[in-house]
Formats: C-alpha cells, structure tokens, sequence
C-alpha cells in the first residue's frame, strides 16, 4: 500500500500501570491514535484476570505495580496466552528477554511510546522494526532476512 494506512496488527490493548497520571496519558494517547483500550489497571491481579478473559493483541506493563506481584506475573500470563508484552518501566526487568517482546524505558514521552508500538507491531509481523526510538530495546528475534529470489 502505497498511500493508505496499513492495516494495524495491534488493535486491542490493555495497560498495566500503577502510576495513575503515567495510565491515564498513556490510556487518552491510545485512544486518540484508533487503539481500543480494553482495560487499564494498576496490579497485577486484575492485569491477571483480564488476560484470562480478553482478546488483547499487546499488553504494555510496568514492573513494578501495586499490591502483589509485578509486571514480570503480568508477563508470564500474557505469554501463556500467546499475548505479546511491552513493559514500561524505568529499569530494565530481570530476565525481560524470555518474557516480553520488548522494554521501553520511563521517562517516555508519547511519540515514542506510539514509535515503540509501531516498531512492536512490524516485528511482529515478520517485518523489520525501524529504527528504534530512543529507550526502546526490542528482545524478539528479528524478521528473517530475505533470501535472494524470494518476496516477503
């Protein structure tokens, strides 16, 4: 498609943040930008049951959250669902590489909060991420390259 938006991978969303300014940003920017946010909580067991019920395409968490547990629960079931995480966080998670796709650093702003989704979304896809924003750091493998004589 040469002109017209591509056809989004990443459509359903669900926010796991406990700072309530940071959710309530990153929930207003999703919403303006088409996504459907789905749910926004600020622990780990709520995060825990909307996984189990919803049909997310991405989940974006913090580490660490309130009450019990963190981001890294939150991540575990995500994958358990075949649903890819992004964590949010101001350090870098122990052990991310196995749990989430990716980790974009705090203090974000919104272009490369939607950048880092955009990068997510291609990569995902099979396609190669662009150039990263400044913060994220992406785990998954990258798109294979493309062999001579072959098409993607």
């Amino acid at each position: 498609m040469i002109f017209g938006k591509r056809e989004r991978r990443i459509r359903r969303v669900l926010i796991v943040e406990d700072e309530a300014l940071v959710a309530f940003d990153n929930e207003n920017l999703l919403a303006h930008e088409g996504y459907q946010v789905v749910a926004t909580v600020d622990n780990a067991a709520d995060a825990l049951a909307v996984i189990a019920v919803g049909r997310l395409d991405l989940v974006l968490a913090d580490l660490a959250l309130s009450g019990d547990g963190d981001g890294r629960d939150v991540a575990r079931a995500a994958a358990a669902k075949g649903v890819p995480l992004l964590f949010l966080s101001g350090s870098r998670p122990d052990g991310a590489e196995g749990l989430g796709v990716g980790w974009l650093a705090k203090p974000y702003n919104p272009r490369q909060l939607k950048s880092a989704i955009a990068a997510v979304e291609r990569l995902l896809g099979g396609e190669r991420a662009p150039r990263a924003p400044g913060g994220l750091q992406l785990f998954a493998p990258a798109a294979k390259p493309v062999q001579d004589g072959e098409s993607r």
